[in-house]
């Protein structure tokens, strides 16, 4: 059996990452080491909880006693490091956070590994000749775009918030331990995810809350600040494929090649909620704004911009595609439908949205 050590796989893209993975490969033990802050649920994983290859163990990655506990206990020979501080508006209040766990936090798991698997540098003990630790990072490292260029794997870092300087750097710790130590790491940079299990506070879930609650539905600046989104789903997929085929000492780009404007995300759910959810006939709706709408495009409200709140992402992810043959299974059509119908399934539970029925 191989013991890979997965963290942060109580958030968004790990808590869809593990039952993907246990379901395709079941010569693997996951062991997900999570301490469960507010963007953590382990809702996310109920799936998995009587998978016997499945462990959940509740702690801080930059807790070194107990890393080495895990890699000593299960015998680690892999690592999947998913675990991180992302959000942006939380980095600009509180960086300290963000450089304590994206970057102190990456460091102290690759130096574990390294004197867990390693003799010395470039030289890996007998029974640990191919553990590969996977450094799951951003699009964000490398700054923002003007209207017609695509980040590649070359695209030089200029990191413009507290969260994308904590992940550059956390990208940078990666690389000199592969140079310095010669460990076998891979590195992914993906863009913007959407789909089940994200957080309230990301854009798409905060658009179909609002909604459903009758509440204004907030978007930043003008709302043209420009993503690549991709479903979570095929950003799995193709972490799996680096993982176990990318070259050694390279980054791969994931992109859904599904460039949106802020505003069309928030016109394009509010289409499918029109259909799904349908506001009633009469409108008369005792709501915060106390006035009757037609469509819940009527809710969105413009805000103040954020603090550098870069202007376009955009991933080519060539790469990836050419030399490791991934696919996005999913477009933004598709993949949004998929979304939308997820999320009301969960509003539906907690009763969002009883204002509207």
């Amino acid at each position: 059996m191989n013991n890979i050590l997965v963290t942060g796989c109580a958030g968004f893209i790990g808590s869809n990452f593990v039952p993907y993975f246990l379901d395709k490969y079941p010569n693997y033990n996951l062991i997900n080491l999570d301490l469960l802050t507010y963007a953590g649920n382990l809702e996310n994983l109920k799936e998995c909880e009587g998978n016997p290859r499945y462990k959940f163990i509740k702690g801080d990655i930059c807790n070194r006693e107990l890393v080495e506990f895990i890699f000593n206990e299960y015998d680690i020979n892999g690592v999947i490091h998913f675990a991180a501080e992302s959000h942006v508006d939380n980095s600009i209040k509180n960086p300290g956070v963000f450089v304590q766990t994206n970057v102190n936090g990456t460091f102290t798991l690759l130096d574990v590994a390294k004197h867990y698997w390693m003799n010395k540098p470039f030289e890996y003990k007998e029974n640990y000749k191919g553990c590969r630790f996977h450094h799951i990072s951003t699009d964000e490292v490398y700054g923002t775009l003007n209207e017609t260029d695509l980040f590649t794997e070359e695209t030089p870092y200029a990191p413009n918030s507290p969260y994308s300087a904590s992940k550059a750097s956390s990208d940078m710790i990666v690389r000199s331990y592969q140079e310095t130590y010669g460990m076998n790491t891979v590195i992914t940079n993906c863009s913007n995810n959407y789909g089940p299990k994200q957080h309230d506070e990301k854009l798409i879930p905060t658009i179909i809350r609002k909604a459903l609650a009758g509440e204004s539905i907030p978007i930043y600046g003008d709302g043209k600040n420009i993503r690549d989104w991709l479903y979570v789903l095929d950003h799995c997929k193709g972490i799996d494929l680096v993982y176990h085929t990318g070259k050694e000492a390279n980054v791969y780009n994931i992109g859904g090649r599904n460039e949106r404007t802020n505003l069309q995300i928030v016109d394009a759910i509010c289409l499918i909620l029109d259909e799904k959810v349908p506001l009633p006939s009469h409108s008369q709706l005792d709501w915060e704004s106390n006035k009757s709408i037609k469509n819940y495009k009527e809710l969105i409200t413009f805000v103040e911009d954020r603090a550098g709140h870069d202007r376009r992402y955009a991933i080519d992810a060539t790469k990836l595609e050419n030399e490791l043959g991934w696919r996005a299974d999913e477009d933004f059509d598709s993949g949004i439908v998929k979304t939308v119908e997820w999320y009301l399934l969960k509003y539906t539970k907690q009763g969002v949205y009883n204002n509207v029925n």
